[in-house]
């Protein structure tokens, strides 16, 4: 569970994709490097609004895999990243993400003081 205090901006992040610079879908067929993309998409989004992972009080994670072992290898990726902060999160298995050779999509909600 999470609180936020009432004097708090609130950043809602669109679903971090594993994108490079020119658009196109990385790693195709690999979970784990989608989710390092993803990562790093995310950690910049956050930083243009003014946080940090460490600001994020939820995240969903979604990985386009019926095998369990796909969603913990990708959950792996986002601990890591996420280090001791441990936000509440979701990990879902879908069947089809938006992008041609998509695998993995995080979307996250921050909260920053207020400016």
């Amino acid at each position: 569970m999470a609180t936020v205090a009432p004097a708090t901006r609130l950043v809602f992040t669109a679903g971090a994709c594993p994108l490079d610079a020119d658009g196109r879908t990385v790693a195709p067929g690999d979970h784990v490097a989608q989710a390092r993309q993803v990562m790093t998409n995310l950690e910049t989004a956050l930083r243009a609004a003014g946080a940090t992972l460490t600001d994020v009080v939820k995240s969903t994670v979604y990985v386009a895999s019926s095998e369990q072992a796909d969603l913990v290898a990708v959950w792996q990726v986002v601990r890591d990243a996420f280090g001791d902060h441990d936000p509440p999160s979701t990990l879902l298995g879908v069947a089809v993400l938006g992008y041609r050779d998509q695998l993995v999509e995080v979307e996250a909600i921050a909260a920053v003081p207020a400016d």
